[in-house]
């Protein structure tokens, strides 16, 4: 390869990393400590203006996260661990392995890691497309 094509692949190479670390800049603070959020796959769907995404959610021990929303319904399957769901309006809820919730569509709910493994989910959303997937009540 010429040197300056080199030199083009390095400064490219390096541009992607450093839109990729401003991207990724605000879903890590907003992220609380012992939370690990794993986005799997994003597509539209067929009804306009919608979109399913699935996020592998893995909570450890004690750990919570708080009060939140999202522009549309999430639907969980819990992996393993128990996890507690507080959804606004119903009682509170402990799943285990295997178990699922529905959370309507702007519903306020929390969740707490009340085992003592990493509690993980799997969360489907259908969403309205360009929307902020979660937002975080006061």
């Amino acid at each position: 390869m010429s040197n300056y094509l080199m030199k083009t692949m390095r400064v490219m190479a390096t541009a992607v990393l450093m839109t990729a670390s401003v991207l990724a800049l605000p879903a890590a603070q907003a992220q609380p400590s012992g939370v690990k959020r794993t986005d799997l796959q994003r597509h539209d769907l067929s009804a306009p203006g919608r979109e399913a995404i699935q996020v592998r959610v893995d909570l450890a021990p004690g750990v919570a996260f708080g009060n939140h929303t999202h522009p549309g319904e999430e639907i969980i399957y819990v992996l393993e661990g128990a996890l507690e769901y507080q959804v606004e309006g119903k009682p509170t809820v402990t799943l285990r392995a295997g178990d699922v919730l529905f959370i309507p569509a702007g519903a306020v709910h929390s969740a707490r890691n009340v085992g003592t493994v990493t509690g993980s989910e799997l969360a489907t959303y259908i969403v309205e497309k360009g929307k902020p997937l979660l937002t975080l009540e006061k």
